[in-house]
This record gives structure tokens, sequence and C-alpha cells, in this order.
């Protein structure tokens, strides 16, 4: 366990608050402006008040990315919104004109980086009716796609790479599934079954550059904010290497179980396949990477187990992983999806 791990709640928030200020400078601002915490997981994420106006101040977890993986996803956010018109949060520079600070904390002897952010309006879509948001999700997401493909990335452009192994193999970015919450021995056999014909089927499907790019790869509900039917795409703090389906899973994270998610799916293509066609092979291998992203959340639970998030699953989450993994198989992991 890290020093910071070991601290408490409270005192793990005074420092990571206590970073944060200690950063204002690189941008020019007073240690006095008003700092309000608007999500910890990971990261910790701040509102900003300044004489500009509002900004928001991600401050990173330590062991995670490296200073060139962030300055890489700063540089795909500022290509997607100058060259695709994706409205994405853009990285404000410092007054050295540099997009990343380094805060070092003696007192823990650590070093976090620190990024601060244009405020981006707009509101989470509404759960209980997402049929419209998918589909403009779906729009969005292609687009988002068909720049990762033709993009020519910088130099030194380096990000975490979300394939099989970087989901749910021994060295898996998020953790171990199997350690999962409440997760019986006899249920973590029917998994194992379930991720060896994912693993299989994957192989089969390939990584070809028409099927595996840099995508968001956290696609989510609380990564999406509407304004006038817009939808426009936060956090890109996961984005890296992947199958482009992959952000369709991500899309249904957490819900995964609910009576809706078919009609959720073929929103979701219609938007999608607006823009950019699927293959019937793709479509039918949909179910894979739904469990390939709830199993990968099922890991992070698992080490995240003392997030709010997390704790908010529990068991229910592992029976509901279950019940995915059970269907998987008796399908033979295939279905066909129409928009």
């Amino acid at each position: 366990m890290d020093a910071f791990a070991a601290l408490d709640e409270q005192a793990q928030l005074d420092h990571l608050a206590d970073v944060a200020r200690r950063a204002l400078p690189f941008w020019g601002l007073d240690t006095s402006c008003e700092l309000r915490l608007l999500s910890l997981s990971e990261n910790a994420t701040y509102a900003v008040e300044t004489a500009q106006g509002r900004a928001v101040m991600r401050v990173h977890r330590t062991g995670y990315h490296s200073l060139a993986a962030i300055d890489s996803e700063l540089q795909w956010m500022r290509a997607l919104q100058s060259q695709a018109g994706i409205c994405t949060p853009q990285a404000r520079p410092g007054v050295d004109g540099q997009y990343i600070a380094s805060v070092k904390t003696a007192s823990l002897a650590e070093e976090r980086q620190v990024v601060m952010f244009d405020w981006i309006a707009g509101e989470a879509p509404d759960e209980s009716q997402l049929l419209a948001p998918f589909e403009r999700l779906g729009r969005v997401t292609a687009a988002l796609h068909q720049h990762a493909r033709q993009w020519s990335q910088p130099s030194g452009f380096t990000r975490l790479r979300w394939d099989f192994a970087g989901c749910l193999g021994p060295d898996a970015h998020w953790g171990d599934w199997r350690d999962g919450p409440g997760l019986s021995f006899e249920a973590a056999e029917v998994l194992q079954h379930a991720v060896d014909l994912l693993q299989a089927r994957l192989i089969a499907f390939g990584e070809g550059p028409e099927r595996f790019g840099l995508i968001h790869a956290d696609l989510r509900l609380a990564n999406l904010l509407e304004v006038d039917g817009e939808t426009r795409v936060i956090d890109f703090d996961d984005a890296g290497f992947g199958w482009f389906l992959y952000d369709l899973a991500g899309a249904l994270s957490f819900i995964e179980t609910r009576d809706d998610v078919p009609a959720l799916i073929t929103s979701w293509l219609r938007g999608y396949e607006g823009v950019q066609p699927l293959s019937a092979e793709e479509k039918t291998a949909i179910p894979g990477f739904i469990l390939l992203r709830r199993l990968t959340l099922l890991a992070w639970i698992a080490s995240h187990s003392e997030t709010e998030l997390a704790a908010s699953q529990g068991r229910e989450f592992t029976e509901g992983t279950l019940l995915l993994a059970l269907h998987y198989l008796e399908s033979d992991g295939a279905r066909v999806w129409c928009a």
C-alpha cells in the first residue's frame, strides 16, 4: 500500500486539494481561487472559479499514465475539435505555454500531474430516456472513429492498449475480474468458460485497422454532456488503442442488464451507420464486446472497492456479470444486430 492509500478519507481529500491549490500558479492563478470538488474516482476533478470564468482542473492519480501519455491524450482532444468538429474539453496552456503541471509532494514523496480544461456546458443524458441520446452518441462515436482512422499521430504518441491482455490478461490495467465481490468458485468457473470463448472469438475477429484503433474507451453516461440535442464527450483519461466496438460496450457500462439494452443498441447502430457502416460480422460480435467491457468493469470494482461507485455495485454487479456470461455461452457468443 502506498503512502496516499494509507491515509484516511479526509486526509486524502485534504492532500488532493493541496496539490490542486499548489498547481494554480502554473496557470497564473492565485492559490486563493475557489475550488470545488466535482468528482473523485482515480483522479480528482475540481471546478475552478477564475476572473476569466469557470474551468476544470484534473489532478491525476499516480502510477497510471506517464507524462507523455497525458500529453498524447490532450493532443488527440485538440485534433478532434479542430479537425473533426467534435466538442471536447480543451486543455489550457500554463504561463510557460506547457499544458501539464507537475506537483511534487514531499510529505508523501510523490509527484502528480495536473491539467486545466475549459469548462463545457451540458447535462448527462437522462437514464430514463436514452433512445434518442444513444442514436446521437452513435453518430458522434462514428465521427470519432473516422478521425482516429485518418489521423497521423504525432511522434511519441502513447496510450494504453485495451486489447484482451489489457482488459482481462494477467496484468490487466484495472486488475483481476476473479476478485469480483462475492464471486463464488462455481461462478468463477462459468465466467472462465465465457472468457475462454471470448478470447477465441476476439482472436478470430482480429485487430485490423478497420476494427482496432484509437478509441475513447469509457463512453459511459457520466462522460457525456447533452446541449440542445448535441452530444459532447468529456474525460478522455482512459482513451487508448482498442476495438472500435468497445466504445459501444462502454456506452452500456453499468446498465448492461437493463431490459431496454437491445433497443439502445439498435438506436446506437442507427446513428453510427448513418456515418460509418458496420459489417454483419461486426454486428455479430457486439455481445462479446459487451461482456469484455463488463468483465473489465468487474475487475475495476474489485480493485477500487474504496470508491463510492464500486461500493454502490457490490455483489449485484457480479451476479449480473454471471447472467451475461451465461447468455453469451448459451448463444455461443453470437447475435446479429440490425439497425
